[in-house]
Parts: C-alpha cells; sequence; structure tokens
C-alpha cells in the first residue's frame, strides 16, 4: 500500500486548462473517489497519476516518492479501464498473468499467483476459457484479477463498472469494495455515478470543470455540500435564496421564501459568518408530504403536487408551495399521491444546510 499525493496539479492541453491546481491526500488503503461531470477533469487526474498524461505543473507523490519523471511500468500501478482491454487471443489465465512476466517473478509462482487473483475474484475455474465466453459481469473481474494479481501499491479504476446494466452494476459495486476491503489496496476510483460514489468510498472528491469543489467522507459531502454545485449534483437538492440573520450558540437562522425563518445546526452551514445573503438547501428526501401537519419540531406548509415520478419504492414528487416549485422523494407503501393533490409539506431545520448567497 502506498499513499497518493497531488501538490498544485494543472494539466493544460494547448490554451486548454483541463486542471486547476489540484492538490490531494490520499491516505494508504483508503477507497477514494473521482466524481463529477464529463469534462470536469477527474479522468485527467487519475491519468496523470498512472503516468499516462504528464502534468503541466505540480507534483505526483505515491509512497512519499516523487513520479513525475517515473514511467509508467515502474510505478506498480494496478489499472482498471472501462473497456478492460482484455487479450481476445489469450485465455483468462494468460491474460490475468500478463502482468506477471515482465516483473521478477520466478515463473513457477505465477500459476499459483493467477489462481489466487480468480479466487478473489470468485472466478476459480475459467482461466482456461477465453474473453469472448464471458459475461460483461466476469470480464470486468478478470480486469480486476490482472490488475491486482501484480500487488499493486495503488490500484487506479476509471470508471470500470459503466458498460455493466443497471442490476449488475450495483453486485458489482458491492463485489469490487470487497475485493478492495480485503486486500487493504489504495483505490483510485473514478466516476460520474453519485450512489456509486457513495456506497463505495471512504472519501469523495467532487469536482467541476477542472477544479476540487469538495473532498469529504460521504456523509459530509451529501449532507453538508460546500457549494451549490455540490448539493446539485450529488443527489436531488432544493436551493432556495434567503438571508442569514443571526449565527450563535450552535445554530445559524436563514430566512428563506416558503419556510420562513429556520434555526440550523452551524455544522451545516460553516461558510455563512454572519448577516448577509444566504441559500438554503433542503434535500429532496428531506421533504416529506402528508395529508396532516407537522408534529412539534418541524415546519409544515401547503402546497400542491402537479407531476408524479413513480420509481417503484419511492416516488419524486414535483409540488407547488406557493409561487415556488419544490421537489420531494418519498418512500411510499402503496400508492403515491395523485397529481392536483393538496398537500402538508413536513420539514424539520436540522435536515437543512447553509450556503453563501
Amino acid at each position: 500500500m502506498s499513499s497518493v499525493t497531488l501538490k498544485n496539479i494543472v494539466k493544460r492541453f494547448g490554451s486548454f486548462t483541463a486542471v486547476h491546481r489540484s492538490s490531494l491526500e490520499i491516505a494508504e488503503g483508503a477507497f477514494v473517489t473521482l466524481l463529477g461531470p464529463s469534462g470536469c477533469g477527474k479522468t485527467t487526474n487519475l491519468r496523470m497519476i498512472a503516468g499516462l498524461l504528464d502534468p503541466t505543473e505540480g507534483e505526483i507523490l505515491i509512497g512519499g516518492r516523487r513520479v513525475n519523471d517515473v514511467p509508467i511500468h515502474k510505478r506498480n500501478l494496478g489499472l482498471v479501464f472501462q473497456n478492460y482491454a482484455l487479450f481476445p487471443h489469450k485465455t483468462v489465465a494468460e491474460n490475468v498473468a500478463f502482468g506477471l512476466k515482465y516483473r521478477d517473478i520466478p515463473a513457477a509462482e505465477i500459476p499459483d499467483r493467477v489462481q489466487s487473483a480468480l479466487d478473489l475474484v470468485q472466478l476459480p475455474d475459467v482461466g482456461e476459457r477465453y474473453p469472448k465466453a464471458l459475461s460483461g459481469g466476469q470480464q470486468q473481474r478478470i480486469a480486476l484479477a490482472r490488475a491486482i494479481v501484480i500487488e499493486p501499491d495503488v490500484l487506479l479504476l476509471d470508471e470500470p463498472l459503466s458498460a455493466l446494466d443497471a442490476n449488475l452494476r450495483e453486485d458489482m459495486r458491492v463485489e469490487l469494495k470487497r475485493i478492495q476491503a480485503r486486500i487493504g489496496v489504495t483505490t483510485v476510483f473514478v466516476t460520474h455515478d453519485q450512489s456509486e460514489a457513495l456506497a463505495m468510498s471512504d472519501q469523495i472528491v467532487v469536482m467541476s470543470a477542472g477544479k476540487v469543489e469538495q473532498v469529504g467522507a460521504p456523509e459530509e459531502v451529501y449532507n453538508t455540500p460546500a457549494s451549490e454545485f455540490v448539493a446539485n449534483f450529488l443527489g436531488a437538492s432544493n436551493i432556495l435564496d434567503g438571508r442569514c440573520t443571526d449565527r450563535g450558540g450552535g445554530t445559524v437562522t436563514i430566512e428563506a421564501p416558503i419556510f420562513g425563518r429556520l434555526s440550523i445546526p452551524a455544522e451545516k452551514a460553516p461558510n455563512l459568518a454572519g448577516e448577509g445573503a444566504a441559500k438554503l438547501v433542503v434535500r429532496a428526501e428531506k421533504l416529506v408530504l402528508s395529508t396532516s401537519e407537522a408534529g412539534e419540531g418541524a415546519v409544515s406548509v401547503p402546497a400542491t403536487v402537479e407531476t408524479v415520478d413513480y420509481q417503484g419504492q419511492a416516488v419524486r414528487y414535483f409540488v407547488r408551495a406557493g409561487e415556488t416549485q419544490l421537489q420531494a422523494i418519498n418512500m411510499i407503501d402503496e400508492h403515491p399521491f395523485a397529481e392536483g393533490s393538496a398537500v402538508h409539506l413536513h420539514l424539520r431545520p436540522q435536515d437543512c444546510a447553509g450556503l453563501p448567497g
């Protein structure tokens, strides 16, 4: 295992700057996800760590050693890409063993190392088959086995699940996290899928337009977004323009449309210093629709259901309260509220977050 450090990394392609002053500390054994939309710079960062791209400025350290000038084959990294890149004319065992042949591994040890890697990805009996005989999920596991058989210092995963169907992708993210936890390898995972990032990561790095927007544990970046971009990209949020009127005693008071004056925990609005323009962030699942008014400790406002987006166990509602449209995601037992229904929106102040206006 090795730590990974990026220090003020800049990457330019001609006049275009793909990465702006990216700095990051990845601890040994951590599972860290670079998350963001297409073109945000996450894959560019990964490729610079791998040695596939050279940074224009800044330093990259692996295990405390500067590797800017170290070629990819001397960095001892495991790589898994979206297309898996398996050799079709080689057997599964030959694919997995490929990286070992370029290391000082005695030939007699290679079969055992390959079999151990296949056992780890729960495909112990496919060594003599060819990639075309495997399903997409099996090919993904073989690509992972090939990456980990060399016992890498760092495992780099570039959207390895995106080619799989939805159900298999969910199964594989659980399996991938299990394998990573078992071998304890430092892992950098790139995805644009918020649910993957939240489910798998020890730490999430949210990126936008080549810049790091926020770094933190999944619960932190989800519940206390550092910017409007993070609040919108990671989950579904209602963001209301308001005003901060007071900060003190462990709370921040924000006046916002529809909900009036709310006192939220100060740790949910770390960047609000005092009076001034503010934004109230309300996660869609924190707005609860009901036929009755809220009990003590919650705010209740009347609203009308405009659109119903049924999703099985949950439903996303678009509702109108006064002149404001909001979205709410609620679990349901049987049937959702119908369009046109008069409802009450329940909101607990402690479930809100605040951002500078």
